[in-house]
């Protein structure tokens, strides 16, 4: 379907509304404001250098310096800085990424089903979660874009986008940096950056990490290490830049995780074969048998190119290709008998290109483009139940060719009032294939064939090949008033939409409509938000009210069936409605003290949430139900908040910089229906980290404590009780407390 006329109206009229204050307003607070310091934040969220202060969009920015005195390992760390975010470890994973912004998100990285928040890399888009939960290192910055971006960045940005952007490399004189960490449960991390011009007009660069560490716990049933870490990351750019008006840049990047699954953590005690299994005192422990075995790579690499047409216009070429592959392994009943187990594969590649033209004129600014994806992602695997004696083998694969041509253009209307009007056409067209079938074990736990197990083909309960078409338009339109330098007030409105799919868990025998797929979700947000800059850039302070309409939302259904059976689909189930308020800001009280701060409230209630129930009367029936008034929003506390204070002194030729902070998060819920024993309560975590810089900028030492109270939290689980199940109720954790110490040297 086509929303365009509907929603173009709607953009018009809140145009309208938005236009109504700024006409109607005073020129006092004009005169009233000073202007900001000259220092000010570059960031590129709408795909050309502004000032943060003049975005019209909520957004988060982590400098490269921020996160280094943080002593941040990952991009997790955004989580507690960023309000209305969460942004973790996938459950059963090391490295797969779940991100939720403003209660949009997704949870199941499952081949097939496309993210709500988009990842970025150097303006690459990343389509897979899988080994997207990035380590810093050879950072500029971390953008968090809030609500939807589908105008610039299009589809499967219907949350927001985070934007991950590298350290653009010095084309005067060679640089090397070299950092080693050590911490707690024997952390060592060698990170290697630099670059060397090799003439004139042409310089190459690099960077290596390499980290491990022991686990946070054990596997008690194999003596192994369980939430461990091994993982080596490289990183290489080449740019010529032969005239003032030419510019390319080539990167490549590889990734390799061979650190141990990742199993789960029991919360309920088990009983069978004679044997009875008690909870494990430790969280990070487990008596998982399914396996040590995991694999995670990643390969991409990027050609850039820019080309100043005049003053006015700049050309601009983004070439990428990026492929992953992970083997591994989850046991969701965790303990040693292969109650149920999910050895699995995932692959993917894809290749992108995107033109844009840059135009900056007196009063007109913007961007107009052409992108294009051609990704491909499948996968497969097995559910060993041995309590069923059933193998239930799954493969399928989703191919996507997806075309788009946007246009994001701002009008100054006059000296203090801009217009800025975008729309993005997108088409997607998928193929998917999934095959679904039944094998009887001959011995307890046997695998399917694909895992090396010899077990014998029974019901076929799936097998289709099917391609849809999506074609979207999503617009956006903002209101910027800036009166001074100092301050900025806007109100806009945007569309996001999540391309639909196939189901590859789909069930052809309980669901027969699942050959058919599902449709896109949407999501249209209504913002007023401002930017201040006072006292000289010495108070910093932004903020924004939104309202988002959550239509046609993918939610994965677990419904009773006609013969009995519990049947488990993806339909466009549920309407919502999202209210929410945001602040943050950075307080400079003396040229030694500083703080930041961020809170954010979130208030989603769902509108509807169709699910049925099977009514035993003879002849049975199914019931439509609405359960709108027992669902809330999966991953999405209603209130988070962050504090931070630094504290500079002079010491020994350097600066010693003192950093505590605290991040709070209040009651969530694992799943859209509340589950006692998984659902995390609210907490707070605690950390300081003390760094000292030598004056030349050239040497930097460091200690950074994470969790310092050692709070337990979960950041996943599965929910699976009931006897055939093996009462699999388990959790994953946060990270426990950590210490950590550093020594930089730059060259």
């Amino acid at each position: 379907m086509n929303r365009f006329r509907e929603t173009a109206r709607n953009a018009l009229l809140f145009a309208s509304v938005c236009a109504a204050p700024f006409a109607l307003s005073t020129p006092a607070l004009a005169q009233a404001g000073v202007s900001a310091d000259d220092d000010t934040l570059v960031v590129t969220a709408r795909r050309r250098e502004e000032s943060l202060q003049e975005v019209p969009i909520a957004i988060s920015v982590q400098t490269a310096e921020q996160l280094d005195q943080r002593g941040a390992a990952d991009i997790t760390v955004l989580q507690q800085t960023t309000p209305n975010a969460t942004i973790q470890v996938a459950r059963g994973s090391n490295s797969t990424l779940i991100a939720f912004i403003r209660g949009v998100g997704q949870q199941d990285p499952l081949w097939g089903f496309e993210p709500g928040v988009g990842l970025y890399v150097d303006d690459v888009y990343v389509a897979r979660p899988q080994a997207a939960v990035l380590d810093i290192f050879d950072i500029s910055r971390i953008e968090v874009l809030r609500g939807p971006q589908g105008t610039l960045y299009g589809r499967n940005t219907v949350g927001g986008a985070v934007r991950y952007v590298t350290r653009m490399m010095d084309t005067d004189q060679p640089h090397l940096t070299a950092r080693l960490n050590y911490g707690s449960y024997n952390q060592l991390e060698t990170i290697l950056t630099g670059s060397v011009p090799l003439s004139d007009t042409f310089v190459l660069g690099g960077a290596l990490a390499l980290y491990t560490r022991d686990g946070y716990g054990t596997n008690l049933n194999t003596g192994t290490e369980h939430y461990n870490k091994d993982v080596d990351a490289l990183r290489i750019s080449a740019q010529w830049t032969p005239t003032n008006d030419l510019t390319v840049r080539f990167t490549a990047d590889a990734l390799d995780d061979d650190s141990n699954p990742r199993h789960a953590h029991r919360l309920l005690p088990f009983a069978a074969g004679g044997a009875s299994y008690n909870v494990v005192p430790g969280i990070y422990d487990t008596r998982a048998g399914s396996g040590d075995d995991n694999h995670v790579e990643t390969r991409g690499a990027a050609l850039h190119v820019d080309y100043s047409l005049s003053d006015a216009l700049t050309l601009r070429s983004i070439t990428a290709y990026r492929r992953g592959e992970t083997r591994g392994t989850i046991d969701f009943d965790g303990t040693p008998n292969p109650t149920l187990d999910v050895p699995a594969y995932y692959a993917d590649n894809q290749l992108s290109q995107e033109f844009q033209l840059l135009f900056d004129y007196d009063r007109i600014q913007g961007v107009a483009g052409l992108y294009y994806l051609d990704a491909m992602a499948e996968g497969a695997f097995d559910t060993v139940a041995s309590f069923t004696a059933t193998t239930i083998f799954t493969q399928g694969r989703v191919d996507t060719e997806s075309l788009a041509a946007f246009a994001d253009v701002s009008f100054d209307i006059t000296d203090t009032l801009a217009l800025s009007l975008g729309a993005r056409w997108t088409r997607d067209d998928k193929s998917g294939s999934v095959f679904r079938r039944n094998y009887t074990q001959t011995f307890l736990g046997q695998r399917s064939p694909f895992f090396g197990g010899a077990s014998t083909p029974a019901l076929l309960r799936t097998n289709y090949s099917n391609s849809i078409t999506f074609e979207e338009t999503t617009p956006r339109v903002s209101l910027t008033w800036t009166p001074n330098e100092a301050f900025t007030l806007y109100g806009s409105y945007s569309q996001g939409f999540k391309s639909g799919g196939f189901d590859m868990r789909g069930d052809a025998v309980l669901t027969p409509n699942t050959v058919n797929g599902y449709d896109p979700e949407f999501v249209d947000t209504y913002e007023l938000g401002f930017h201040s800059s006072l006292m000289q850039g010495r108070i910093n302070v932004s903020g924004a009210i939104f309202q988002s309409e959550y239509s046609d939302m993918q939610i994965t259904r677990q419904e009773p069936t006609l013969t009995g059976s519990i049947a488990s689909f993806v339909d466009n189930a549920a309407q919502a409605t999202i209210r929410g308020a945001e602040l943050e800001g950075r307080l400079l009280f003396t040229d030694n003290f500083s703080a930041a701060f961020a809170v954010g409230y979130i208030d989603g209630e769902f509108d509807e949430y169709r699910s049925t129930a099977v009514n035993p009367a003879p002849p049975p029936t199914t019931i439509p139900i609405d359960l709108s008034g027992s669902a809330a929003f999966q991953n999405t506390p209603d209130l988070t908040a962050s504090l931070s204070f630094t504290y500079s002194v002079p010491l020994a030729n350097g600066v010693l910089a003192f950093t505590p902070s605290a991040a709070y998060r209040g009651d969530s819920q694992m799943f859209e229906f509340a589950t006692p024993l998984l659902d995390q309560t609210a907490y707070t975590l605690y950390n300081a980290s003390l760094t000292w810089t030598s004056n030349n900028d050239r040497w930097r030492v460091g200690l950074h404590g994470q969790n310092l109270s050692d709070e337990e939290y979960r950041i996943g689980g599965y929910n699976f009780p009931g006897a055939v199940f093996g009462d699999s109720v388990v959790a994953f954790y946060g990270p426990p407390q950590t210490v950590t110490g550093s020594v930089e040297i730059r060259f």
